[in-house]
């Protein structure tokens, strides 16, 4: 049966089985759980493409090109505030052979607007970060607790990342967005189904 199938506490199990083969997402995952960070989450490419390397028999950590670590923290929306984690998580994972981004997401309604050319609402929380990714299979967020407990968010499920379905999430990213990335996850898996921007949308590339 197919993984997506299953019920959804024995896709959770097959979700940790996945990612527990990229080592390098399982050394980010417990050096991040020590930076103690609020509201923290690893997500985005590097959970749901370590999910299709597997599926598709690739090295687990195939054509991942960074791991998004994401927190929320509104009490200092300056720069400098935010650079100081983003040093202290370079020290922390300095010697990984990855590239580790590190973002506060209650300032990204700073930069948004000036990078994707839509405005963006500030954030409440991480996962409401994580809730307006271009495509939904993206909206992915994994933690352990200090107390090694595992926290997966995942608002649209786990069936298409199983599935290797690509499905859009016109929420907040512009259409032009979702179909750049589709067409370069689908260079890198030509095996993904990648389903189109909806017309009602009104978004226009």
């Amino acid at each position: 049966m197919l993984i997506g199938r299953l019920p959804v506490d024995e896709q959770v199990d097959a979700l940790r089985a996945a990612l527990a083969r990229n080592e390098v997402l399982m050394e980010v995952l417990a050096r991040a759980a020590k930076l103690g960070l609020p509201g923290w989450y690893l997500t985005a490419g590097c959970v749901f493409q370590t999910v299709w390397n597997v599926v598709t028999g690739r090295p687990p950590a195939e054509g991942i090109r960074d791991y998004d670590l994401f927190y929320f923290d509104d009490s200092d929306l300056g720069w400098d505030a935010e650079n100081e984690v983003i040093q202290a998580g370079a020290h922390v994972f300095r010697d990984l052979p990855a590239v580790v981004e590190i973002r506060n997401e209650a300032r990204v309604h700073l930069w948004y607007e000036d990078h994707f050319g839509v405005p963006c609402e500030p954030y409440t929380s991480t996962e409401a970060a994580i809730d307006s990714f271009a495509a939904t299979t993206c909206c992915l967020g994994i933690r352990v607790d200090r107390d090694d407990r595992w926290r997966i968010y995942a608002p649209h499920g786990l069936a298409d990342v199983f599935n290797l379905v690509v499905r859009p999430n016109p929420v907040l990213a512009p259409r032009s967005v979702y179909e750049a990335k589709a067409r370069r996850w689908r260079e890198q898996w030509p095996e993904l189904t990648v389903l189109p921007w909806p017309e009602h949308a009104g978004d226009v590339p």
